[in-house]
């Protein structure tokens, strides 16, 4: 079975880079003109989030700056130690809905001390594969397109972090503890 997979994920990507090209001819769709036309677009669309992007990476080092994190951090300590949950791992339970890129240093850097086979090092990759960077997809995505009103998709945003969050821990016991 891993034989088959691995030869699946080795060719997917070649061969749709081949396939879709020759399918859109074949249909006799203008390739390259919809490869620029796209490309246009999607140039467009960079020029307008780069400010949301830019005051969501302010936010980010203010709050990590200002001692807001580790005064979030030393709140949420007891709590998760009465519940048995590494408290190594929670600095990304609250860095992961903020940065993708600060979340996933923040696990490197936990699976470089701990190792990629520990409680810490799982639980860490399992929470970086289980959750979203949701305040940042909801500045970014929302911004670009004019959404101003995003109070619902932030709840379920967060709170589906949250439960990311339990049942990566809750899964990793059942399953490595």
């Amino acid at each position: 079975m891993y034989e088959i997979v691995s030869l699946i994920s080795a060719w997917a990507i070649p061969v749709m880079i081949v396939f879709i090209p020759l399918y859109a001819a074949y249909r006799k769709v203008p390739v390259y003109e919809s490869f620029v036309d796209g490309a246009k677009d999607g140039f467009d669309t960079a020029i307008k989030i780069i400010p949301h992007l830019v005051g969501m990476m302010v936010a980010i080092s203010v709050f990590r700056a200002s001692g807001a994190m580790d005064f979030v951090l030393g709140w949420l300590r007891p709590l998760f130690e009465q519940l048995g949950v590494p408290t190594e791992v929670l600095p990304l339970a609250i860095l992961r809905p903020i940065t993708g890129a600060g979340s996933l240093a923040f696990t490197t850097d936990l699976i470089e001390q701990f190792g990629p086979d520990s409680m810490i090092g799982r639980i860490a990759s399992t929470v970086q594969g289980s959750t979203d960077t949701t305040l940042y997809v909801i500045t970014v995505y929302f911004g670009a397109i004019g959404i101003r009103k995003a109070g619902y998709a932030l709840k379920v945003g967060l709170i589906s972090d949250l439960v990311g969050f339990v049942a990566s821990v809750v899964i990793c016991y059942l399953v490595f503890g």
